[in-house]
């Protein structure tokens, strides 16, 4: 029998990829702006579920966008680095609170789960870019699509997130 937490996961990666590629690879915002929803994946996971599990969830998330995409691995790389840093990154927002058995993310104020969320996508956008362009030459470049696809795709993430929380009140 299947976990709970695994279908769940599951499911969230399947319909993220989904969503991913079908909806949002094809949205050109002002011509450079796409939005990169996939990367509520890396912020819902469980945070003390198995490290080893959850880079080899978000190296295969990264791929299957790739292989929608056809982007070289620029989105697996990211990924990876992604949940590479999530627990530094956790540290900087939640402090040592995060590494208590008890903690949850949804336990956590509004305030802290927005700076988390934005601070896993400017690191996503600033390494996905960087690759992209790899020219630091065009630093104003990578910069502008950073900000302003990190600025749509907090945006969505933020909608997603409260369209589908289980919070209940």
């Amino acid at each position: 029998m299947m976990n709970n937490a695994y279908f769940i996961n599951s499911v969230r990666f399947a319909l993220l990829v989904l969503v991913q590629v079908l909806v949002f690879n094809r949205l050109n915002f002002f011509g450079f702006i796409n939005p990169m929803v996939y990367i509520l994946f890396l912020y819902w996971f469980p945070i003390k579920e198995n490290r080893s599990l959850f880079i080899l969830s978000s190296f295969l998330l990264g791929f299957c966008i790739d292989l929608f995409s056809d982007t070289m691995a620029l989105h697996a790389a990211a990924t990876v680095t992604i949940a590479y840093i999530r627990p530094t990154i956790m540290r900087f927002v939640f402090g040592v609170n995060y590494e208590f058995q008890s903690f949850k993310l949804s336990n956590s104020t509004r305030a802290q789960q927005i700076t988390f969320l934005a601070l896993l996508i400017i690191a996503h956008h600033l390494i996905f870019f960087t690759l992209e362009i790899f020219n630091l030459s065009n630093l104003l470049l990578i910069l502008k699509k950073v900000v302003f696809t990190g600025i749509a795709t907090l945006i969505l993430c933020l909608l997603f997130g409260s369209l589908f929380s289980a919070k209940k009140e």
